[in-house]
């Protein structure tokens, strides 16, 4: 096909080889997922490949939506990503992130049809420039100054934002394009049960006990910075409150920048509740991208903050209970807008959502979010357990 000579909605794309290049950070890689299981829907005779961040490849491991993945490394040039893209002579690219680069490498790849949103400086990148969605809420970070002078009013009640405002919709709207079925569907990683219960051996918590003891995950870090993060001491005063309430086992779970934070509040949930060591294990740093989903999937409930692993314990099934504060559940909560499996708490505040990674004063969103208010959401998620 000459370039910009292509179809979208009938003839070969049926059984063609199309390329989704897929976005770069864990949260946004998980909702994407919605709108990949709308294209496999659209195109079961297609075969997909995605193209993604090296460190996130493991998390498309058995997803029914991927026949293949295409990895690139950071720092990896442009001109070696548009090689490796053309020699897979794709039919089609789909292009999830918004930035000029993902445009410009299937540009630079000859994909003869490229089909992305039209931001600024790479609608000319693309054959098939679709316009930004009418629902669409941008996240707009607020000035230092907007902060300080919002921060001392009341908590406003804003107007009302749609549910399809929610970004897992950026990701539908454009396998939309193609004939997908717009209609949302839930974020999904696929976790197989041999994953699970090596994970489980591994920080032995044994399911096959006479009474099967409760397993909760908590995350205390966020990867996009400070200002989405509640503080440590209170996730410490909810998990050893619970631990002490419901006896259950907790598996602090995390990055390895934040395995001091997760030592810490590990040693204050076995100080207060003078439960057995082995019922609170620190996961953080300790698992692979893959053993991570299989951990989550492990979990009865996880507690966590607005972050990537919030969104894939909604993907891979797990009821979540999520802290907000600087950002917007409407636009970025866990799963889908109104899934009741889910719970989020909100954080009051003037100046909230203000969008930054650091706040400017005191993070007082997250410090109007009180822990007996956490502990009363995990148990009525707990509750809730069949």
């Amino acid at each position: 096909m000459r370039d910009g000579a292509c179809t979208l909605t009938v003839g070969p794309l049926g059984s063609a080889r199309l390329l989704v290049r897929g976005v770069n950070w864990l949260g946004d890689a998980v909702l994407s997922s919605a709108g990949l299981m709308r294209l496999r829907e659209a195109r079961p005779q297609a075969h997909i490949t995605l193209l993604t961040p090296a460190w996130l490849a493991p998390l498309w491991a058995h997803h029914p939506a991927v026949d293949a993945v295409l990895t690139f490394e950071p720092g990896e040039s442009l001109w070696a990503v548009a090689r490796r893209i053309r020699e897979g002579r794709f039919d089609l690219a789909l292009v999830f992130p918004n930035s000029p680069r993902s445009a410009l490498e299937v540009f630079l790849a000859r994909v003869p049809c490229r089909v992305g949103y039209a931001r600024r400086w790479r609608r000319w990148l693309l054959t098939h420039p679709v316009p930004p969605r009418p629902a669409e809420v941008p996240m707009h970070k607020r000035s230092s100054r907007q902060i300080r002078r919002l921060s001392s009013q009341p908590h406003l009640q804003l107007s009302p934002i749609p549910p399809a405002a929610h970004h897992v919709h950026q990701y539908l709207a454009l396998t939309a394009v193609l004939g997908a079925n717009p209609d949302p569907v839930p974020p999904l990683i696929s976790v197989l049960p041999d994953e699970v219960r090596a994970i489980e051996a591994r920080f032995g918590f044994l399911r096959a006990e006479p009474r099967r003891p409760l397993l909760l995950g908590l995350n205390a870090g966020a990867a996009y910075g400070p200002a989405k993060q509640w503080p440590a001491d209170r996730f410490a005063a909810v998990a050893a409150a619970l631990q002490q309430q419901l006896h259950c086992h907790w598996w602090i779970l995390g990055s390895r920048t934040e395995e001091p934070k997760a030592m810490a509040i590990a040693q204050a949930i076995r100080h207060a509740g003078h439960c057995p060591p082995h019922w609170v294990h620190v996961l953080a740093g300790r698992t692979t991208l893959r053993e991570l989903c299989a951990a989550l999937k492990a979990c009865d409930v996880v507690l966590t903050n607005d972050s990537g692993p919030m969104h894939l314990a909604a993907a891979v099934g797990t009821p979540v209970v999520a802290i907000f504060g600087s950002t917007s559940p409407e636009l970025t909560g866990p799963g889908l807008p109104g899934d009741n499996r889910h719970v989020v708490i909100r954080g009051r505040a003037g100046c909230a959502p203000c969008f930054r990674r650091r706040c400017p004063i005191d993070h007082r969103c997250m410090q109007s979010v009180t822990v007996d208010q956490v502990v009363a959401a995990v148990r009525d998620a707990v509750a809730r357990l069949p």
